[in-house]
């Protein structure tokens, strides 16, 4: 095993975030959520509400892990050893 970290760039994190924020708003949000809509238009409803509540979850630990990671990246940055960003 490797002793080094494994190191993402803010974009990465960022991006991470991003999708993850989305891919919740269009599982749960809106009068008319996106993905259950497709799904129900495929004539899926009922594997596919298994998949959206997936999607969903998946979704919602995505953008908590990664707005996480941001939150250190930008809290060691500001308020760590060396100081200033």
């Amino acid at each position: 095993m490797s002793t080094k970290h494994f190191t993402c760039s803010i974009f990465d994190m960022f991006l991470g975030f991003l999708v993850g924020v989305v891919l919740l708003l269009l599982t749960v949000g809106g009068a008319t959520p996106v993905i259950p809509g497709f799904f129900s238009l495929l004539g899926l409803e009922t594997i596919g509400a298994t998949f959206t509540l997936i999607i969903a979850i998946l979704s919602f630990l995505a953008s908590l892990l990664f707005g996480l990671c941001i939150f250190k990246r930008v809290w060691h940055c500001c308020f760590g050893k060396k100081g200033g960003c």
